[in-house]
């Protein structure tokens, strides 16, 4: 993985360009901003109400490369607000390079419990989103020959039990990173990362005894972190120019020793 461009050694790799994450405040998201960042590329935040945690964010990557950042609030279930959040990046940076769908809802819907707004929220942040946000935004990822990174889960490819509408969105997710592959190419490459236990939920609704039983199932015997993710992405961005519709399992063999 290269921070620096192989051309120029003294450049940073993704010097000059552009990169909107959803949902960068915080967790994964963050990792990822202050990775990419670290690499050169301004940063377009967007937020939904991490308002605070958006800003110091702004603020730390600010130090050390002014001017770099953008902060974008919008929700991402209203359908409305996808050319609107490519259209204050355009205004910002003036080019789009790379589109990170990052925001997630997730939280269990048991079958037999599960209403239409479980399927609303989960399907809307998980899938609709980074399909019409994408649609939005493949002119200008076009004309700066970008790429599209999709963070995806493990649990779309082996569903998780409780969490069915959520398991249903990120399979979704990871078919779309194919599709949009064929239906951008040349042009733009799309991929995806699926994290395995990279970080427990907030509040875990995973107790430590799951927790343990995770990690005994994980080959590596130990979770990762949002760094290893991170570093995932940084691969796509500057270390994978032949490759795309490509989903990448950052998971420490979970989904092998299942």
């Amino acid at each position: 993985m290269n921070e620096r461009s192989a051309s120029n050694p003294e450049r940073p790799a993704l010097a000059g360009k552009t990169v909107l994450i959803t949902g960068a405040a915080r967790r994964v998201g963050a990792a990822l901003a202050q990775k990419l960042h670290g690499a050169g590329a301004n940063i377009a935040i967007h937020f939904r109400r991490s308002e605070a945690e958006a800003l110091a964010l702004a603020q730390t990557l600010e130090k050390s490369r002014p001017r770099s950042t953008a902060l974008i609030q919008a929700d991402l279930l209203d359908n409305t607000c996808f050319p609107k959040i490519v259209e204050a990046v355009l205004d910002t940076f003036g080019q789009l390079d790379m589109l990170v769908n990052n925001a997630s809802a997730f939280y269990p819907t048991p079958f037999g419990e599960i209403t239409a707004q479980h399927w609303e929220e989960l399907i809307g942040s998980n899938l609709r989103a980074p399909l019409f946000l994408s649609q939005a935004a493949a002119p200008a990822l076009r004309i700066t020959q970008g790429m599209i990174l999709n963070v995806a889960d493990i649990h779309g490819m082996r569903p998780l039990k409780r969490y069915p509408v959520y398991s249903v969105a990120k399979a979704g997710l990871i078919m779309l990173t194919k599709a949009l592959a064929r239906e951008m190419a040349p042009h733009v490459r799309v991929n995806a990362i699926a994290p395995g236990p990279v970080m427990w939920p907030e509040g875990s609704a995973a107790d430590k005894e799951l927790q343990h039983m995770i990690i005994d199932r994980t080959l590596l015997k130990r979770p990762g972190s949002p760094e290893d993710v991170a570093r995932a992405a940084l691969f796509f961005a500057a270390d994978a120019p032949y490759v795309t519709g490509q989903i990448l399992a950052v998971d420490g063999g979970r989904s092998v020793g299942w």
